[in-house]
Order: C-alpha cells, then structure tokens, then sequence
C-alpha cells in the first residue's frame, strides 16, 4: 500500500481486516515494524478518536507518533498554485510539506470541508497537495469528502459482530442534527460498503438530502425510514448535509431519530454512530445505552484500522 486515502487504495477489503483483527489479538505482534520510523499526524481540525487511536496504532508498531495541530500551533498554510499570499496564510504548502517528507515516513492528514463551495471541497486540493509535495505515503484522517478510516473500522465492526452464514442488511440512515455537517462519514460508509460487496445495502434519507451517485452507487436509496430499516442486521446512523444545494440543512425532523420503537421494525439490529454524537437528537438514550448499541466497539475497533494500514504501508515501503 502506497497511501491511504479512500478504499481505492486497498486491493483487498477482507485480508485489510483480518489483518486489523489479528492485531486487536495481539497489539504487539509486529512492535519492531516501524522501529526508527516517525509519522507526522497534521490536524487542520480538531479530533479524538483519530487523533488518538492513530497514536495507539504508531506505538504498537514501534513507531514515533508527532502531533501538530496546523494554525493553533504553527503558520496558517496557503495551498492554492500561483497564490498571492497578502493575506492570513504565511506558508505554502509547497514549502511546508517538502519539510514533512524530510522529517516523517508517514504522512497523516486531517481536513474539513468549507461546506460553502461544493466543487473546492470536492477537488480534496489540500490533501492533494500534501500528496504532490511531500514526497512520502500520506494517510488520510478525515478529508472533504471521505473518512477512510472510519470506514475500514465500520467494516471492521461488522465483520466481527456478524456471524450468520449469508449476506447482513445494513442500513444508513440520515439523523437530525442541530447543523449541517460534511457528508465525509456517510460518503465514505457508502463507498466502503459498495466496493466490499458482501452486504445488502440500503440508504434511507428524507428528499433533497442525496448523496453523491460516486459513492452511493449500488447501493438501494429510498426515503421511507421504516421501510428501510425492515429486517436490517445494521443500522449506521449519520447526520449529512445538503449535496446537490451544498452544505444546507432544511430541516430536522425528530421522526428520523432512532429510537427502540423502530429497532423492532428491524432484526434486532446492531446500532452504529461514528461519534460524537447528539445524544437525544441524532440518537436515543435508550438506543445509545441499550444491548443493541456496538458504539463503543466500533470506536475501540479505531487502533486496530489503524495499525492495518499503517502496517501495510510500513511493509510496502521497507
């Protein structure tokens, strides 16, 4: 593996997570790996669970983990070609990230869309950028549009907690939320979900809020909740903004909350929330604090997504 940034990257989804699940067995089984090696994780927004599942997964494999939080702690990076920096941003990247490839072996990343210009957010220029100038393997943390390694921790998840001898039903649902957020997470689930090919996969949403065809194509889209979540095995629940009228929220109907009354529409499925969440909002207490909610272990589940992918591009680039 050369990079990480979406399942494009991956040549096989199931020998990924078994290599993760072999890890979660024995954290240490490859504690020499990254030995002398440095992975630089540059955040452009705030993170928890990345940010500290990918520090857990660098030490296991005996690497050094360095945190740098990009304009709280450094110069505001300026990404675009033939810019004329007269304004906030006091380094390039194209002077910046030449520097990283120096100092790291790894290269992690974490941005956030603007939600205001559809076609900027979705051209990933800046993780693009680390790319072309770094000079080294780059791991995406989150980017505009996907969040890899959420997603190979979903399937992570599933994998582990399915053990029926046939396809399971996963169903995404959108959640009312207090603002419009990215459609990073479920652009992301959906591809993931498409590519693994293991799965029959509904998306359910109310109108105005479809997703890209790039990564929901495949997949069954309705927007009829209860009849989506009708014999469902795993129910992902995530909030999404606006695509086609981008980063807009229109409304946040409660009735799209999942509660326990609509878990019996389902068969008795495994709930999912990549977290944070609006407790009460996204999701019910009792959803949340009930047998059904595996939120926990698809949180835990982080490190070992993680450790997988950085293994492989460790071994891949020895």
């Amino acid at each position: 593996m050369k990079q990480f940034i979406s399942v494009n990257d991956v040549n096989n989804i199931d020998a990924l997570v078994q290599k993760a699940l072999a890890y979660k067995a024995n954290p240490f089984t490859d504690k020499s790996l990254g030995t002398n090696k440095r992975i630089g994780c540059l955040f452009l927004n705030p993170s928890m669970r990345t940010r500290l599942s990918t520090q857990i997964a660098a030490q296991n494999l005996g690497m050094e983990a360095i945190i740098f939080n990009v304009g709280n702690e450094g110069w505001m990076l300026e990404f675009e070609e033939e810019a004329i920096m007269s304004g906030t941003s006091v380094e390039h990247v194209k002077d910046a990230a030449p520097i990283f490839g120096k100092y790291f072996d790894i290269l992690a990343i974490r941005t956030f869309p603007s939600l205001k210009n559809r076609d900027d957010d979705y051209s990933e220029l800046y993780i693009k950028q680390f790319i072309k100038y770094s000079g080294i393997p780059v791991v995406s943390l989150e980017s505009s549009t996907l969040h890899p390694l959420q997603s190979l921790t979903d399937i992570i998840t599933i994998t582990e907690s399915f053990k029926e001898q046939r396809k399971p039903k996963i169903v995404l649902t959108w959640a009312p939320h207090v603002k419009p957020l990215p459609q990073c997470v479920a652009n992301s689930f959906s591809q993931w979900v498409n590519a693994w090919g293991k799965a029959d996969f509904v998306i359910t949403h109310p109108e105005d809020y479809e997703l890209s065809e790039e990564f929901t194509k495949g997949a069954t889209i309705t927007h009829n909740q209860n009849e989506a979540l009708k014999d469902a095995d795993f129910v992902y629940v995530k909030n999404w903004s606006t695509f086609t009228d981008y980063g807009k929220m229109y409304e946040s109907d409660p009735n799209w909350m999942m509660t326990n009354k609509k878990l019996e529409l389902t068969n008795n499925a495994k709930v999912m929330h990549c977290l944070p969440v609006r407790r009460n909002v996204e999701l019910s207490d009792e959803i949340l604090d009930g047998p059904n909610s595996i939120v926990t272990l698809e949180a835990s589940n982080r490190v070992w997504a993680a450790q997988a992918v950085l293994a492989e591009i460790l071994k891949g680039n020895e």
